[in-house]
């Protein structure tokens, strides 16, 4: 997709403009020359690296890295102008999960920042009182303060500061608070996902006055602004995140949730939510253990349950190990040996679906059975799911995680549930010079999420709790309760290769960021791609469905006519052309080489292309 690069930069006296709240827009032409690149792809250098959507949010971080903060500074600081520049994937208002990798220790640490539900959430809080059925899911309950879960994000930032970082909060911030009080240049994508949002968006004041400026979206090329957003971050960093979940601040979220304010023209019902400041006052980041596995002489970690992501990409690693997929690769660009390996690829991650739906929720909650889940007995049997030689019938049963011992004489389990997870999120990837590695996944939900912005503060809340299933069953891991983490897909994950750092990589996309993570490791370890190759090449995700959705470049390839001629693949495009959602993800991954130098690795078209950059091209 063709886009603009965002520049972040001053505006003259001459051309400022003074609002005490909403958008401003700006001729672009103010920004030219201010010192902030253009997108790439790939950068390869010294001294720490970034990758993320975001040419802005990248140059915070690697403003951070030359300053002297670590890697966890600059994560913040970058999750923090993407606040700004990519306001409808993540945000103040959204949660995620952090994954550090300590090269002091060695040892590999998460944060899990996951929304949770209101204490007086019902089981019933999909249902429509006036109809006694299931809301629509789109637009009805995505749009609606029924759908917001207790934000995460905030408290994230200053867990990891407080933990690993050597900056306070407010100095990580100031690069973010001066995106937003100056602006960043919009660009196509943005312009994209505004539109398609124009609906959900205009059904709110304080959303339409700050995103929709002159009553559509704001043009390509024009600057826009965000002064309430950054009173919001000077706020938190003057007086620490407490302000955020007690006291005014909280107050108006809660009653943002509670009774959203909407534009008398609007059609849209939008359900009230549940949240009160008391949720707010009761919010805890939870410090865990990562998910590990061992695949072909790499230590993959991951994030654990609340996440899906560290147990599926995992146990699909496990479910592959078995099978010899480098041997079948005898020759670079040999399009029908690569399609036996995304064969394989492609059945292991509907198998690892299926027991993702059947097993995973909050552990909080449910028993998540997470080391049967990485066990790799459990994935030798699974594996014998597989035939070699065609695809299976999907949806596939899951198996049966008490019962297993390696071999394939055991009878599956009960079928899977469907999948709620909308697309749309946020990853980076930051390494600094002494050899600590960030990767962060953090999101709002849907594109825009629940569309509703807390007045006067700049922020867009989010519509996590749709990923809660939408209909409540006794035995399903994933049902709706009070106080719960609605179960994520997010795969942040660091692979160490004999206890150093070889890989780093997230992306965005709801339950296929699952399976972008997991083609990404496949593509670089079992089909030798360069890790640039590995994250441009086009994408299929088969998430246990009838149909493998797959972007239209991967049906078109060789690859991907072997697939669906001999295998017996269907396959589904992933979305309209020139829509959003006719792309799966967007990657940002780091590799660190034996000699000191790091690949920094961003989408090179996806998402209007991302931006990779590193402190020192050279030593």
């Amino acid at each position: 997709m063709p886009h603009l690069g965002r520049r972040l930069g001053a505006l003259t006296a001459a051309l400022a403009m003074s609002v005490t709240s909403g958008a401003i827009l700006s001729p672009a032409s103010a920004h030219k020359g201010d010192g902030v690149p253009d997108k790439q792809a790939t950068a390869t250098g010294y001294g720490g690296a970034v990758s993320t959507v975001d040419a802005d949010a990248s140059a915070a971080a690697i403003k951070v890295l030359r300053n002297g903060g670590n890697a966890v500074d600059a994560a913040v600081a970058a999750a923090a102008t993407l606040g700004v520049t990519e306001p409808y994937s993540a945000g103040i208002g959204g949660g995620g999960y952090f994954v550090y990798y300590d090269a002091r220790s060695g040892e590999v640490h998460t944060l899990d920042g996951r929304e949770t539900a209101p204490a007086a959430m019902p089981n019933d809080a999909f249902i429509n009182p006036a109809t006694g059925k299931p809301y629509n899911f789109t637009p009805e309950l995505v749009t609606s303060g029924v759908s917001v879960g207790v934000p995460g994000t905030a408290a994230t930032w200053e867990r990891a500061l407080e933990r690993w970082g050597s900056l306070s909060l407010g100095d990580a911030l100031e690069p973010a608070i001066d995106v937003a009080e100056n602006g960043f240049t919009v660009d196509e994508t943005f312009n994209l996902q505004t539109a398609e949002n124009q609906v959900r968006f205009e059904a709110f004041p304080a959303t339409s006055e700050l995103y929709l400026p002159g009553g559509a979206a704001p043009a390509v090329g024009s600057v826009l602004k965000n002064p309430d957003l950054a009173d919001t971050y000077r706020l938190l960093g003057d007086e620490g995140t407490g302000v955020f979940y007690e006291g005014p601040l909280a107050d108006e979220i809660a009653a943002t949730v509670q009774n959203p304010q909407k534009t008398s023209t609007t059609k849209l019902p939008v359900p009230k939510g549940f949240m009160t400041a008391e949720d707010l006052a009761n919010y805890e980041v939870l410090d865990q253990d990562p998910t590990h596995v061992e695949y072909r002489g790499y230590d993959v970690y991951g994030m654990a349950p609340s996440s899906s992501g560290g147990t599926t990409v995992g146990e699909a690693l496990n479910i592959l190990a078995p099978f010899e997929l480098p041997d079948r690769v005898r020759g670079k660009g040999n399009s029908r040996n690569q399609s036996e390996v995304l064969h394989f690829y492609l059945e292991a991650s509907a198998l690892a679906f299926a027991d993702r739906a059947k097993y995973v929720g909050d552990p909080n909650f449910v028993a998540v059975p997470t080391e049967a889940l990485l066990d790799d007995v459990y994935g030798k049997e699974r594996a014998c799911e597989i035939d070699p030689l065609k695809a299976a019938v999907k949806p596939v049963p899951a198996g049966d995680v008490n019962d297993y011992d390696g071999t394939c004489d055991v009878a599956p389990a009960a079928e899977d549930a469907k999948d709620t997870e909308n697309i749309n999120t946020t990853n980076l990837t930051v390494s600094d010079k002494w050899g600590n590695v960030v990767e962060y996944t953090l999101t709002i939900e849907q594109t825009g999420g629940s569309g509703i912005v807390v007045p006067g503060r700049g922020f867009i809340l989010n519509n996590e709790l749709t990923d809660f299933s939408t209909e409540y069953k006794a035995d399903d891991p994933n049902r709706i309760q009070p106080g719960k983490r609605p179960r994520s897909s997010m795969s942040p994950t660091i692979v160490l290769k004999e206890g150093d750092p070889f890989l780093a990589l997230g992306s965005p996309g709801g339950s296929t960021i699952i399976t972008t993570v997991l083609q990404t490791l496949v593509n670089r370890i079992d089909l030798g791609m360069s890790i640039e190759d590995a994250v441009a090449a086009p994408r299929a995700t088969q998430r246990n469905t009838a149909n493998v959705t797959a972007e239209q470049a991967f049906i078109d390839s060789p690859s991907g006519k072997v697939l669906a001629a001999k295998y017996g693949h269907a396959f589904a495009a992933a979305g309209a052309p020139g829509t959003s959602a006719a792309e799966i993800g967007a990657a940002t991954a780091i590799e660190f080489h034996r000699d000191g130098r790091v690949t920094a690795v961003a989408e090179p078209e996806r998402r209007g292309g991302g931006s990779a950059m590193v402190v020192k091209p050279a030593r």
